[in-house]
């Protein structure tokens, strides 16, 4: 049996030593008995993972994919669907209120009063602003969490945390979790796709679906919903199909006659799986992004009509039709790395949210609604939100923006095994701060991994003598009030 090694100058360090040689001759019987009864099939192991720590599905499943919806910059929760009355008259006045956010930490501000209405939707009277008013329309089937918390009010390290449960890059994240737990269930796409906004990716980049210390084919796949999904996918010119399989096929054989001796070299194995997946990708992967063959009727109910909506609609059509063709999780961006092009509104409040409000509310309504009436909301857990929230105070001596917010923000969740028609938590009066039952985001990775059929406190990975969770050592429970 071959060990798993951290190796500085060839030798295992002894922490790793001591930790793998213990359990080895167990894990050896254990893991003939799975292997015998069927317990791999599908897993992460199948999908070269870490074999002597398998991380099996401990629960059923409720969801089989996820898509999440990133609204890069950080919404204002008082403005959307955190309705706070209280607020509108204390529109312009200097109060008494703790605050941190890029302009440090204060205890004075002057409140921006929300520039929104709201009204009630659905059977259960879910107060909305008027910004989301399709949205609105679907209320009976999310549940919204209005007590997140995160560690950091700056953009960088709040992504991360969202992204992979840590402030300090290099860790995997949500998605590459979800298939390093479940596997992949099509061979011929990607089980990990990120779709960025049209004016360029987030803050930190990849770093934001890195697969980290995993194996690099965890990864994220980034797919362009027009053109070509991935560059340089189609064939060379003047090679056709056969010869090109042909000069695949014997790079893979170098390149496995290579591995031997080197099983641990991750990239390696991820370059003869990449490839064999970008053959793969030649035919399945522009299919499945067809976006332009739906029938008309579809197009019209996401909102891909030439107008402001098209480009989100056509990233959430693309995520409905690869949720249908076995994608494990896809995270979808709404604004780029530019101040001027994301949610994060420090100047002008109703310019910043009228614009990328009006650009997404149709879109992600249309794909909750299609979900739905195709039999796969139910199987499908639907997440939104950015990194943090804003500040009920100006971050300016004029102006209508907030600051940044990681101490009490609105995220909502939809679809697989969520209840419909909640609300859980809340913040003050002022939306500022969490107040009742506070949740941290890995509480939301929690009820993810959870939702999808994995043990979050169970999942790890063995990395630098530790068994790495994306919930962290201490562990963390789902929110289960938010759950069906």
């Amino acid at each position: 049996m071959k060990l798993p090694r951290n190796t500085f100058c060839g030798q295992t360090n002894r922490r790793e030593f001591l930790h793998t040689v213990g359990g080895g001759f167990t894990s050896m019987a254990l893991t003939g008995m799975l292997a015998n009864d069927g317990f791999f099939k599908g897993s992460a192991n199948a999908a070269g993972g870490n074999p002597l720590y398998p991380k099996p599905q401990m629960m059923p499943a409720k969801a089989k994919s996820v898509i999440f919806l990133f609204m890069y910059g950080g919404p204002s929760h008082m403005d959307t669907f955190d309705h706070k009355p209280k607020l509108y008259p204390l529109d312009g006045q200097t109060i008494d209120v703790k605050t941190h956010g890029r302009g440090g930490k204060k205890n004075k501000g002057r409140v921006v009063g929300p520039k929104w209405s709201f009204k009630p939707y659905g059977q259960c009277g879910k107060m909305v602003s008027e910004l989301f008013p399709h949205v609105g329309t679907c209320v009976d089937d999310m549940a919204f969490v209005h007590s997140m918390t995160a560690d950091s009010p700056i953009h960088g390290s709040a992504m991360l945390m969202m992204n992979s449960g840590s402030l300090i890059s290099g860790k995997p994240s949500l998605g590459s979790w979800v298939n390093y737990g479940l596997g992949s269930v099509n061979q011929n796409l990607p089980g990990y796709v990120v779709m960025l906004d049209h004016t360029g990716g987030p803050i930190s980049g990849a770093k934001n679906w890195t697969s980290g210390y995993m194996p690099a084919s965890y990864q994220g796949t980034v797919f362009r919903p027009t053109g070509d999904p991935i560059l340089n996918l189609k064939h060379s010119k003047g090679m056709d199909s056969i010869e090109q399989r042909k000069v695949i096929t014997s790079l893979n054989q170098l390149n496995s006659q290579h591995l031997i001796g080197r099983e641990d070299n991750s990239d390696l194995s991820a370059r003869i799986a990449s490839y064999e997946l970008a053959y793969n990708m030649q035919s399945t992967a522009p299919e499945a992004i067809d976006v332009d063959s739906e029938p008309q009727h579809v197009k019209d109910l996401y909102g891909l009509d030439g107008s402001r909506t098209d480009d989100f609609a056509r990233k959430c059509i693309l995520s409905r039709r690869l949720v249908e063709r076995g994608v494990r999780f896809i995270q979808v961006y709404s604004g780029g790395a530019h101040n001027d092009s994301n949610w994060d509104a420090h100047g002008d409040l109703k310019k910043n949210h009228d614009y990328h409000c009006g650009r997404t509310d149709k879109p992600i309504a249309g794909l909750l609604k299609d979900l739905k009436q195709r039999g796969l909301l139910e199987e499908t857990l639907v997440v939104w939100g950015g990194e943090f929230g804003r500040q009920p105070t100006a971050e300016y001596a004029k102006g209508t923006g907030r600051d940044h917010n990681s101490f009490g923000f609105t995220m909502w969740m939809a679809g697989g095994g969520i209840k419909g028609g909640v609300s859980v938590g809340s913040t003050d009066e002022l939306g500022s701060k969490a107040v009742e039952n506070p949740y941290h985001v890995r509480n939301l990775h929690a009820t993810v991994l959870n939702l999808m059929g994995l043990d979050q406190n169970n999942l790890s990975y063995f990395y630098n003598g530790l068994d790495q969770k994306l919930v962290g050592v201490e562990g963390a429970e789902p929110i289960y009030q938010a759950m069906a």
